[in-house]
């Protein structure tokens, strides 16, 4: 590995050790052995190079919202449907649980977003992008054919629910729902849309 992704790496595991704010370019170079000017030289700020390592952590754990992670494997319940919907979201709610499960940083990211906007704008981008994924995932469409205005609608739909449910697994994971409930949840929305007239 060179400079760049050895300071990724190290990135990360500061991140997943010591969080956003605590975090301090010294501590990135001791864990990636790399040195300080390699910071500003490949990603302009620690900022900036922090912001990077969490995008790929998500991602990451991102890719066992098909179910394990394997490439090409098969995700329960038809394309759009509530089997599907639960399926996912029982794998998202399971990479909550998890020990040393990094989601509790997107809270303090969130946080700090006025204090850091080339961060922010940074991770708006890339919350646009989850949402597209998402919505490829909940229809087995591929990510690059979903159509910028569905990213933006049920893309960020799906985000929002994944937002809300990484604050209340912070908050407090005893009382967080699990898959289930949210699906009966979503069930419900939509015995009530047909419903309306």
């Amino acid at each position: 590995m060179g400079h760049r992704e050895d300071l990724l790496e190290g990135a990360k595991r500061c991140l997943l050790a010591k969080g956003f704010a605590r975090t301090t370019a010294r501590d990135i170079v001791k864990e990636s052995g790399t040195n300080l000017a390699s910071i500003g030289y490949h990603y302009g700020s620690k900022d900036a190079l922090l912001a990077q390592a969490y995008i790929a952590l998500v991602e990451h754990a991102s890719d066992g919202f098909e179910g394990g992670g394997d490439e090409g494997a098969e995700i329960g319940g038809e394309p759009g449907s509530l089997e599907r919907f639960r399926a996912v979201f029982s794998n998202i709610v399971a990479s909550m649980s998890e020990p040393g499960s990094m989601w509790g940083l997107g809270m303090e990211i969130m946080t700090m977003g006025d204090k850091l906007p080339e961060v922010r704008d940074q991770l708006v981008r890339a919350q646009r992008e989850g949402g597209r994924g998402m919505v490829a995932l909940m229809t087995s469409v591929p990510e690059e054919e979903v159509p910028d205005e569905t990213a933006d609608t049920l893309g960020a739909l799906y985000m929002t629910l994944i937002t809300g449910l990484i604050a209340q697994w912070t908050f407090d994971a005893k009382s967080a729902p699990d898959a289930e409930q949210l699906t009966e949840g979503l069930r419900q929305v939509l015995e009530g849309a047909r419903k309306t007239p």
